[in-house]
């Protein structure tokens, strides 16, 4: 399952730079949309929705990711992709 999930995050890097530098894109580039729906308004329950979420929570949960002090697998292997655009994925859901 790990292994499924680095190889979909490498392939996704990949194309990031090939979306729009915005809040949209940089969520569009981290995969985000594949659980958590292309609006942050997911469709499958054990997926959170993220839009409409305070922008300093989303934050601090990716960064909580990134750094180990939250554990998932999934999302342990998909934050990092959001490195550096943390904030501007943030705003973007806080405004959905």
């Amino acid at each position: 399952m790990i292994k499924k999930v680095l190889v979909v995050a490498a392939a996704v890097m990949s194309m990031s730079s090939m979306v729009q530098a915005d809040g949209k894109g940089a969520y569009a580039a981290g995969g985000c949309g594949g659980c958590h729906g292309a609006t942050g308004k997911s469709v499958v329950p054990i997926y959170p929705n993220l839009a409409g979420q305070h922008a300093a929570y989303i934050v601090k949960q990716l960064k909580d990711f990134q750094s180990g002090a939250r554990k998932d697998p999934t999302m342990s292997a998909m934050a990092p992709l959001a490195k550096g655009k943390e904030q501007e994925i943030a705003d973007w859901l806080a405004k959905q």
